[in-house]
């Protein structure tokens, strides 16, 4: 007797864990009737000939569910590299002629004009010419003035007129040259910018082309990054970008393509591209290595709430609501961001699909909008996730 109960106790127990899954396991009565159970237990698959729409077990009447509309979004495709940043301009600056440092007219680290001298070399020697070059074109011109006016009066030659014209012009070009030796003297700078490390004093002796400084104008960064050849087609000059510093903590910087090469690598397939980051907080510096990430617009494609995307042995698919009823729609998910899904399916802008009460739909099964979520799909993704 003790036996008997146990065998109706553990039949009853059977009997009621097969009730709640068939009631609220989605797939269960299309799982049965797939391998023909259900004409032989006598359950009907959940469906329109089910008084509610539900059919089967489960509660009578119509599933209260949330929905939310889809919408449309374009698939991103994305490209990161990590390229490394110079500045705008840099030039190292380098001495003409050798000679002995008699000033130093900036510290190490200094903002510089363009034009402005950085040092200066002994020119005493220079300077000394130069007052001679100008000594000898006054007395040319002088002469050249007094030769002019005696022409006039038919007492000066053709022949000593040249003459005096020409030992002009070679006072000018005398004076010319000397205003360029001294010039050799000093080191300017060519443009604007910041001087790197000094290690010269006063005192010091340079020789010719003995580097000096390095001159840097960092008022943009550029970028040299490598794309594969798939993007050719895609990127023009001018197009924005996103850039991160690996070295500095903080959101990333929106830049733009300055310029691109003309030939894509045989060895890595890839072809050089140049980028451009304004700098005018200064916090940027030649040479960092930064994550550049570019996006391209691609095809128009379905953008549901992630939640109403549901697995099943066959694949994802959503439960659209048509009719006022629930019907089960296979869709490929071809990207996923925060706060949509792309997918590709038979949906429309505007289809509703359900977000919440899940659980209980069958297909076909009458469904109670009880609410209508916000459209979250139109949101941007944070980070793309291309799949």
């Amino acid at each position: 007797m003790r036996i008997l109960k146990q065998i109706v106790l553990s039949a009853a127990v059977l009997a009621l864990t097969f009730y709640l899954w068939l009631a609220y396991v989605p797939s269960a009565a299309s799982f049965l009737e797939r391998i023909g159970v259900t004409g032989l237990i006598g359950v009907e698959v959940a469906g329109a000939e089910a008084p509610g729409g539900r059919g089967g077990f489960g509660p009578r009447g119509p599933a209260q569910v949330v929905v939310s509309a889809v919408a449309e979004g374009a698939l991103n495709d994305r490209i990161e590299a990590i390229g490394d940043g110079r500045a705008l301009r840099t030039a190292t600056l380098r001495a003409e002629v050798g000679g002995e440092v008699v000033e130093v007219a900036h510290e190490t680290g200094g903002y510089v004009g363009q034009g402005d001298v950085l040092l200066r070399l002994e020119d005493e020697a220079e300077r000394i010419a130069l007052e001679r070059a100008r000594l000898m074109l006054e007395d040319a011109q002088d002469e050249a003035e007094r030769v002019g006016r005696l022409q006039d009066t038919g007492s000066v030659t053709e022949v000593r007129l040249r003459e005096a014209r020409l030992a002009l012009r070679t006072a000018e070009l005398e004076l010319r040259e000397a205003r360029y030796e001294l010039d050799r003297r000093a080191i300017r700078a060519p443009f604007a910018g910041w001087v790197g490390l000094l290690d010269v004093a006063i005192g010091d002796r340079l020789s010719p082309q003995d580097v000096v400084a390095t001159l840097t104008d960092r008022s943009d960064i550029l970028i040299d990054f490598r794309v594969p050849e798939r993007a050719v087609g895609l990127i023009e000059p001018g197009m924005s970008l996103e850039a991160r510093p690996l070295g500095i903590a903080g959101p990333p910087l929106s830049g733009e393509v300055r310029a691109l090469d003309n030939v894509v690598d045989r060895t890595s397939r890839t072809m050089r591209v140049q980028g451009r980051l304004d700098n005018e907080d200064d916090r940027l510096r030649a040479g960092m290595a930064f994550a550049v990430s570019l996006r391209f617009p691609g095809e128009k494609l379905a953008a549901v709430d992630p939640l109403a995307v549901q697995w099943a042995a066959e694949g994802s698919y959503v439960w659209a609501v048509r009719e006022g009823a629930a019907r089960r729609v296979p869709v490929v998910i071809r990207q996923r961001d925060a706060d949509r899904v792309l997918v590709e399916g038979e949906l429309a802008p505007g289809d509703e699909v359900v977000v919440e009460g899940l659980q209980t739909l069958r297909p076909g099964a009458e469904v109670a909008v009880a609410s209508r979520a916000e459209a979250r799909a139109d949101a941007p993704g944070a980070a793309p996730d291309p799949l």
